[in-house]
């Protein structure tokens, strides 16, 4: 099994909490991707794919987007997944996450958790204090829920 974490980020936040999940699945060849640079063809049945992004007017940005419309045909059967996005706390905001998460299980993938935010300061950032070791720790369970 090999996962990879793509991800599109516009300040460096997406992509530290994209390289932090990486980092913590251990016992696996795992890696960050940009989105720019994954090939979906690479994935096989029971490798896990994180995507993320950051919150862009209310939904995912668009290559994520269009990375998603590309992979709606089912090209995913098989393929272990989850979401995450970076995002302001704030009391309204949108969801990048859980459209990322839809737009994953129509392509035919098995969602292993449930969509996952993580905080930033500001509309720049940076991530605030624990971000990184709150998506170490999910990263980790993403892999204790595949059996790992």
């Amino acid at each position: 099994m090999k996962a990879l974490v793509v991800y599109d980020s516009a300040y460096g936040n997406t992509r530290s909490v994209a390289e932090a999940i990486a980092g913590s699945l251990d016992g696996v060849q795992a890696s960050s991707v940009p989105v720019g640079e994954f090939k979906p063809e690479t994935l096989a049945a029971g490798d896990l794919l994180v995507v993320g992004s950051p919150i862009n007017g209310w939904r995912p940005t668009p290559k994520i987007t269009s990375l998603l419309a590309a992979l709606g045909d089912g090209s995913l059967k098989g393929v272990n997944a989850a979401a995450f996005d970076t995002r302001v706390r704030m009391f309204i905001h949108g969801d990048a996450a859980k459209k990322i998460s839809h737009a994953l299980k129509a392509g035919g993938a098995d969602i292993i958790a449930e969509p996952m935010p993580f905080y930033v300061k500001g509309s720049e950032g940076p991530l605030r204090d624990g971000e990184i070791e709150k998506a170490q720790g999910w990263g980790r369970r993403l892999l204790t829920s595949l059996g790992r």
